[in-house]
């Protein structure tokens, strides 16, 4: 419990309790009440552990994402967090920028516990890394994992969008400076504040996507290694159906169910090692289409294209299969992680030692879809038949 992963749901409960009051958490942060976020895992750790509440009511624990972690430690004391994190902990309230008091009450976290939050190109402190550098260095910008990641894929305007493929995926949309609450189980955040200018973003996050990979080779024993996927979905049987649902740890947008088991349906007698890898990958991309064409829907957007990054990103099979189910183009940047260039970026921006026009500008291998539109309807339908089936 000194740190708890994302994909921990060990607060299920704690939301369950405050259901009554989920209209009032989403309108004021965005967010669906979710165990995915901060604010239930730090209620469970005050409810659940022995002696950390009273401590906390007296200012002696201090909470918060692991970049205020970090922050803290690197400038020895300042507990600091910027908006584009504080806005994922389902306790920052969207228009004020800040802690909002009520819902800090109804998850009894007191507020003396929190990080205060700035813009994300704030001077954070120095550091000289505990010693490892000759003389300190200034901290000047502290972003989110995907929200550098969508600053450096160069998505400023309005409608632009990117796919971090992690072990989840993180889809987000700019919807530039006024936040649209979502209608269609989508959440709305900060995206970043930058030379104090807001930007939000509509976001769906996947809980499995490079993790089914790991899982098929880790824990079902049919990879060697996460190269091997590629070859083996091409030369997999095309007239399979298996899909696999990987709610290992419950669905994420737009369904948010916790309490739902991953499955794999429309096995046959045919079904083998093959097919069980290419339903895997397809379920990656699967998933990341049923947020971009609600992210579509929302922001009235007839033509997108996808800006991605990640490990899964160099799979030449799976991002085919993604600029097929979508039938949008699919880009795949020079660099395979960009979520440090992002931040770098915002950083270099702020001390004025680099230009806008820098971002954005790596060359793109480009994927376009080819699939029968036909195929594509029938592939659709199968997976949101064997979504519906776990639900």
């Amino acid at each position: 419990y000194n740190a708890v992963v994302w994909q921990c749901a060990r607060g299920a409960a704690i939301c369950d309790s405050l259901s009554n009051h989920a209209e009032t958490i989403e309108r004021k942060t965005g967010l669906r009440l979710s165990p995915y976020f901060s604010a239930a895992k730090i209620a469970w750790i005050l409810q659940n552990v022995s002696g950390v509440r009273e401590r906390a009511e007296k200012g002696e624990i201090l909470c918060g994402t692991m970049d205020s972690y970090l922050v803290y430690r690197l400038t020895h004391g300042r507990h600091w967090t910027d908006v584009s994190n504080a806005s994922r902990t389902q306790l920052m309230n969207l228009k004020t920028l800040q802690w909002d008091e009520e819902l800090l009450k109804l998850f009894g976290i007191p507020s003396k516990c929190m990080p205060e939050i700035v813009d994300s190109d704030t001077e954070f402190g120095f550091t000289d890394f505990e010693g490892a550098l000759p003389s300190p260095v200034p901290i000047r910008c502290v972003l989110g994992d995907s929200h550098a990641a969508l600053f450096a894929q160069g998505c400023l305007e309005k409608g632009m969008l990117k796919v971090g493929y992690g072990t989840g995926s993180s889809i987000m949309m700019n919807i530039g400076k006024d936040p649209i609450l979502s209608k269609k189980g989508l959440v709305t955040s900060l995206a970043w504040k930058l030379q104090g200018e807001v930007n939000y973003i509509l976001e769906g996050n996947v809980n499995y996507s490079g993790a089914i990979v790991t899982w098929l080779k880790d824990q079902a024993g049919l990879l060697q290694n996460a190269k091997e996927s590629a070859e083996l979905a091409k030369n997999a049987n095309p007239r399979d159906r298996t899909y696999l649902v990987p709610a290992f740890s419950g669905l994420g947008a737009p369904y948010w169910r916790s309490d739902v088991s991953a499955a794999l349906i429309g096995m046959s007698r045919t079904t083998g090692r093959a097919e069980i890898v290419k339903a895997g990958l397809e379920a990656i991309a699967y998933q990341i289409a049923d947020i971009v064409l609600l992210m579509q829907e929302e922001a009235q957007a007839e033509h997108v294209e996808l800006r991605v990054d990640g490990g899964p990103s160099r799979n030449p099979w799976l991002m085919q299969f993604q600029s097929d189910i979508l039938n949008a183009p699919v880009l795949v940047p020079e660099r395979e992680e960009l979520s440090c260039a992002g931040v770098a970026y915002a950083a270099g921006l702020a001390l004025q030692v680099y230009s806008r026009d820098m971002l954005g500008a790596s060359h793109f291998e480009r994927y376009e879809p080819q699939m029968d539109p036909k195929v594509r309807e029938e592939k659709r339908a199968g997976w949101r038949d064997a979504v519906r089936r776990v639900l």
